[in-house]
């Protein structure tokens, strides 16, 4: 049964609960939010979001990642040492944008009582120990495998 099941559906069983279980999830939450007075708003910067990343975003970093892709000549070992700090890099920089880019200024110094000069610093600096851990890293695998 189960090989009929995976040539009708196309994967494994347990991937069936597990789509399943993730769209009831969702729905659960939809039906939250629904409720919700800002329902309207959420729901735009979800939309919003959605097609900036599909428009602007993945043609980025689809193309820096063609780039790089050229630039090690098939060597995946480097390019994942190099893809992973990235994408910390790029993460670590969606969540605190707006201190790193220091907007709101006025509203953080009047909520936190600090400045936000420190933030553009401190991502600079987790960002090059992120690369360098991973440079060491991919070093440190080298030698082990020569």
């Amino acid at each position: 049964m189960t090989d009929r099941l995976r040539a009708g559906y196309g994967a494994a069983p347990w991937h069936l609960v597990v789509v399943t279980a993730a769209i009831v999830l969702a729905g659960w939450v939809a039906l939250r939010l629904a409720g919700e007075a800002t329902f309207g708003r959420m729901l735009l910067w979800f939309v919003g979001a959605a097609i900036a990343h599909d428009l602007v975003l993945f043609p980025v970093y689809a193309s820096a990642d063609r780039v790089l892709r050229r630039l090690v000549r098939g060597r995946v070992a480097l390019l994942n040492h190099l893809r992973v700090p990235a994408l910390g890099t790029a993460l670590l920089f969606v969540v605190y944008s707006p201190g790193i880019l220091r907007l709101g200024e006025a509203t953080h110094q009047a909520a936190t009582g600090q400045d936000q000069r420190p933030y553009l610093a401190r991502w600079l600096f987790l960002s090059a120990a992120l690369f360098l851990l991973s440079a060491v890293t991919y070093l440190l695998r080298r030698r082990r495998f020569r």
